[in-house]
């Protein structure tokens, strides 16, 4: 009896996947449908409350880490949407937390080496063609971001043409594509570069020598704050700008895993990159001194980012921190993709979720 009801159930199982097979162009096309009825109508910035919202859609660095895209922050205050660095597939990452680059008012660099304005292509298109707009992305940025934007702009033009001829100046109005430059000085140690609709964005220097200029933000928004450190060792002007920042989010280099991967290259006789891997250890903050600047500012959360080096599972986290845990008494968080932190108007609550 028990034989005959296992032979049934084989030739079940067998009927059901053959029929998966001989009608898989069928259901796959069927699943798709229904897949992509969801996917264009997502729109996360509906579901917000009012607030100031940090979202992480980049965490890495240049190292190849297949979880984390390069240096990207989202920052949402009221219906202002503005984000901070654009590295390689931050835009990817910002479609996949349900915000679209259409939605974006404008983009705050904080200094320009590559891995943190290399993905300001796909943002420029995505910001023109998403949402029919009629100028130029703004980008903010200190001296320098002139050349920058003149660069991409320049590499998109015969993209920019062809999809006026595509697709017609009504769907790609011609005036919409490409970036603006809006530079700012700061005669200074900081500087407010831009206030509207309740939100003042504060720019200040940090120290990532010798790469000049380079700046951090502090956001204000009916009485939350909080900072992106941008590229930085420890920084006194820092901790000075973001005293009272309800959460900082700090850059992170951990030497002692570091130097395994530099030793690694200087193994196989790899002078060169071995030295690189030397040289970064000095204009970067380590997870520990990301803490002790937090607790001195009077930080309510960290949340490290721009992950040096690599982190590709959540048991390396310890390892990474060190003791950053026992010099900072508020919460510390290692940044991933996706997630976003909340902070209510008036409150001082922290709330957190991943939108990916």
């Amino acid at each position: 009896m028990m034989k005959r009801i296992r032979l049934g159930l084989l030739v079940v199982a067998a009927m059901v996947v053959a029929s998966a097979f001989l009608f898989q162009q069928r259901i796959g096309q069927t699943l798709f449908e229904r897949a992509t009825r969801a996917v264009p109508g997502r729109n996360q910035l509906a579901s917000l409350n009012d607030g100031l919202h940090i979202g992480l859609c980049g965490t890495g660095s240049p190292m190849v880490n297949p979880q984390r895209a390069g240096p990207c922050n989202v920052v949402i205050a009221g219906k202002q949407v503005l984000v901070v660095d654009m590295g390689e597939n931050g835009n990817r990452n910002l479609n996949l937390m349900g915000i679209s680059a259409g939605d974006v008012d404008a983009l705050l660099l904080t200094h320009f080496h590559s891995d943190h304005i290399d993905g300001i292509g796909p943002l420029m298109l995505y910001h023109w063609t998403r949402g029919t707009r009629t100028a130029p992305l703004p980008v903010h940025g200190p001296e320098g971001v002139e050349q920058v934007v003149a660069g991409f702009n320049a590499a998109y033009a015969l993209d920019h043409s062809y999809r006026i001829a595509h697709h017609g100046e009504k769907v790609v109005p011609p005036g919409g594509g490409g970036a603006a430059a809006r530079p700012f000085a700061i005669p200074g140690k900081a500087a407010i570069v831009m206030r509207g609709g309740g939100l003042t964005v504060t720019a200040f220097k940090v120290d990532h020598d010798p790469i000049r200029p380079a700046v951090g933000y502090r956001f204000d928004y009916k009485g939350r704050a909080a900072c992106i450190s941008g590229d930085a060792a420890k920084s006194a002007n820092l901790i000075a700008v973001c005293k009272g920042a309800d959460l900082i989010v700090h850059d992170a280099l951990q030497p002692r895993l570091l130097r395994h991967i530099g030793s690694a290259f200087a193994a196989q006789g790899n002078a060169n990159t071995a030295k690189i891997f030397t040289d970064i250890e000095d204009y970067h903050a380590t997870p520990e001194q990301a803490a002790e600047s937090a607790r001195a500012a009077g930080a309510k959360m960290l949340v490290l980012s721009h992950l040096v080096p690599p982190l590709p599972y959540t048991y390396l986290y310890p390892a990474f921190l060190g003791d950053a845990r026992a010099r900072f008494d508020g919460g510390i968080v290692v940044g991933e993709d996706g997630m976003l932190f909340s902070l209510p108007p008036q409150s001082a609550t922290i709330d957190r979720r991943k939108l990916m």
